[in-house]
């Protein structure tokens, strides 16, 4: 062997001497474009709201909401995810606020479609738990079970009214299965092929969701281990996968991100439509507590985790620091 083929001669740290090797050699590039906000927008509301477990996160205002979204376009990012939180006199057993054309969630889509136009790719979460008085991402049956094919109908409701109201993309969350499909067919039906669907393919069952809960005001008791997936499997998301696909999913989600980097890599090796993670609430929480703390580099370590999920196949990432993170990429 050479011995430029091994140490003395080769000496892999010559690419790491200087910020501008490290730049020009860096295998994984982050960019705005990548990054989508997710956003809450509260009913009733005459100020924004903070979310206690999640320092610098708000339920927005229809007019901070308005704000932040053309934040987001000023700073280079893709999309804005939107959740909707009703008053809670308006939940009911259905989720009527979903369907509603007034609803918070249309109201504010109609909101930002106004204000950004398609400077940005707005985005619908499709699911029940927001509106419903369980807290469960789909109707009830008898026997106080998530009833898969009842659900499919709301969903497809939904998908409707929020394309009329100017989604450009949708986004089933729930993890029922079918929803890619039934929720095609519904778009297709109104005449809005161009609505994307953004599935949710791989959604674990995770602890990490803890401060969504207060974000979105959520009403669940136990658990949604019935339907979103266990964290012990990997094989179930390719086959997920695999159904989303045949049903006509233009985007493909894993979700969370950083404690699933395993599957994210398996489904970014296995389609040929882009692959978004969802970095999400607790993920954004831990790295805000331990930097409050002075345990971590905040900034650092922001882009550190999102650098990781990008290298992992990520396309694209759904993250609370999307226009914060934008600003330091640019």
């Amino acid at each position: 062997m050479s011995k430029y083929g091994s140490f003395p001669g080769a000496r892999p740290r010559r690419l790491r001497g200087s910020a501008v090797m490290r730049r020009m050699v860096a295998e994984t590039r982050l960019h705005p474009a990548d990054l989508i906000l997710p956003a809450f927008v509260r009913e009733g509301v005459s100020e924004p709201v903070p979310i206690a477990s999640m320092p610098g996160v708000v339920q927005h205002t229809r007019d901070s909401l308005k704000k932040a979204a053309a934040e987001a376009v000023a700073a280079g990012v893709s999309g804005i995810m939107l959740f909707g939180v009703p008053e809670e006199a308006k939940k009911d057993a259905l989720g009527t606020p979903g369907t509603d054309p007034d609803g918070i969630l249309q109201v504010a889509l109609r909101d930002v479609r106004a204000e950004v136009g398609d400077d940005l790719l707005v985005m619908s979460d499709v699911c029940l738990d927001e509106t419903i008085e369980h807290g469960h991402c789909g109707v009830l049956d008898a026997h106080g079970r998530v009833d898969n094919d009842a659900t499919l109908e709301r969903y497809a409701e939904m998908a409707q009214v929020q394309a009329d109201a100017g989604a450009h993309v949708v986004g089933p969350s729930g993890m029922m299965d079918g929803q890619v499909g039934v929720i095609r067919d519904a778009l297709d039906r109104i005449g809005r092929e161009d609505v994307a669907i953004l599935a949710y393919t791989a959604k674990y069952s995770s602890a990490f969701y803890g401060p969504f809960r207060e974000a979105v005001a959520s009403s669940l008791t136990g658990d949604r281990k019935t339907y979103q997936q266990d964290p012990a499997n990997v094989r179930e998301s390719l086959r997920e996968l695999a159904l989303d696909l045949e049903e006509g999913a233009d985007l493909v989600m894993v979700k969370p991100a950083g404690p699933y980097l395993d599957v994210l890599a398996k489904v970014a090796e296995s389609v040929d439509v882009p692959v978004v993670a969802y970095q999400i609430s607790g993920e954004y929480s831990m790295i805000e507590a331990a930097a409050e703390r002075g345990w971590v580099d905040r900034d650092q370590a922001i882009l550190e985790s999102l650098t990781g999920i990008k290298r992992a196949g990520a396309q694209n990432i759904l993250t609370y620091w999307a226009t914060e993170a934008a600003r330091k990429l640019r």
